[in-house]
């Protein structure tokens, strides 16, 4: 069937397949280790500080991955990328007696490293794909694969909460590896040679972009997902657990209901946003300006003691169909903006700022919800954002 397609989108079939099966992985793996770690005695900050390799490296990840995509090839990166999860998901199936901090640490960071290269290659090669005239079906395919992932990391969340309450720890480890392999096989086989593979040799020189656009939209980005994470990764699931008695599987479902709505809202953002590229610019600041308001607006409610469930249920889905939007146009904007000939190495610059922005969130919300609750976490988030909405703006003069 896949040999009757154009070849363009049988590529595109192909990464997105890709992409799926590993956010499925991830999106279950995340909540594994935060609920059962969290089960084991773990506070806020310990369950927070597992994920700190995991973000420093999707850091590094990213600003060398789109280097060695710009050589080696985006088909090469993205199997590097999914062999390695495969790795990662080994480490954690050794005896329970060896399941240390540092070793859950190493194995995170091995995912993290992954995560990255997986999501680097599949958002670079469908810049590949597409025409420069055809902005709107760039846009339309971007958004897309962004939203069917983040669909996909939902339904991970759910699962991971749903594994952990039937079949325990190790045996979830065990049947994800196992089909996240057959995945990685078919890859091998499958995927075009040599696509996103730089005329030019880049230099290390190279791994920092040289375009304002760039630049500018990574440092938004860095604060929109430190926005996010400061408040979502470790800080709600705990909140969830600990606080209003939540089971795992509660947890998990409502999370990923959240995720599978957002992903949802990513992928019809070009309904919502239509226009030129640089009408598509001005609506990044406006829709920034609303989601500001999300946080601080529950933050407000559970100050003044609003019925807590009801308040984080229509604030957090306030947040997420905003947050979409704003996902989705960044994505569409850097990959826009991205050169043609190594544009591994733009995108990988871009998400090496979302990793860093991720790092920074987690490790905060740990901190905060330790030190001072939800509601210093939410007003960190809204900080956050006033700053992504500032940079961006500059994205006009670029």
């Amino acid at each position: 069937m896949l040999k009757r397609l154009a070849p363009a989108v049988r590529q595109y079939l192909l990464v997105t397949g890709n992409y799926w099966a590993f956010t499925l992985t991830d999106g279950a793996l995340r909540m594994l280790v935060v609920l059962h770690f969290h089960q084991l005695g773990y506070s806020a900050l310990d369950v927070a500080m597992l994920f700190l390799f995991y973000e420093f490296f999707g850091v590094v990840t990213n600003l060398f991955g789109g280097w060695l995509g710009a050589r080696w090839g985006l088909n090469h990166t993205m199997n590097i990328g999914l062999g390695l999860q495969v790795l990662a998901l080994g480490m954690l199936l050794v005896p329970s007696t060896m399941l240390t901090v540092v070793w859950v640490m190493v194995a995170q960071a091995v995912s993290g490293i992954a995560k990255d290269l997986n999501k680097m290659s599949a958002k670079s090669t469908i810049k590949l794909l597409v025409a420069d005239d055809q902005q709107s079906q760039l846009y339309r395919w971007v958004a897309l694969l962004t939203g069917s992932k983040n669909t996909l990391k939902g339904i991970g969340f759910f699962l991971g909460g749903l594994l952990l309450t039937t079949v325990g720890f190790h045996n979830a480890i065990l049947l994800m590896a196992a089909g996240l392999t057959m995945v990685w096989l078919a890859s091998l086989i499958l995927l075009q040679k040599d696509a996103g593979k730089s005329r030019f040799t880049p230099k290390f020189t190279d791994l920092w972009s040289k375009s304002r656009a760039i630049n500018v939209l990574s440092g938004a980005r860095l604060f929109l997902f430190g926005a996010r994470d400061v408040w979502f990764v470790v800080a709600l699931p705990v909140f969830l657990s600990s606080q209003l008695g939540w089971d795992f599987w509660q947890v998990g479902s409502f999370l990923a209901i959240w995720v599978v709505g957002y992903g949802v809202v990513q992928g019809i953002a070009p309904k919502l946003t239509k226009g030129s590229r640089e009408q598509l610019q001005t609506h990044a600041v406006l829709w920034g300006a609303c989601l500001a308001l999300a946080p601080l607006l529950l933050a407000a409610a559970l100050w003044w003691q609003w019925p807590t469930s009801a308040s984080i249920i229509v604030g957090l889905g306030l947040f997420g169909v905003l947050f979409a939007v704003n996902s989705s146009l960044h994505s569409y904007l850097v990959v826009s903006h991205a050169r043609a000939d190594g544009v591994s190495l733009d995108v990988g610059f871009y998400y090496m700022a979302n990793a860093a922005g991720r790092l920074l969130g987690t490790i905060l919300s740990g901190w905060l919800y330790q030190t001072n609750g939800l509601i210093a976490c939410l007003l960190v988030s809204t900080l956050f954002l006033l700053l992504s909405n500032q940079v961006i703006r500059g994205l006009r003069s670029a």
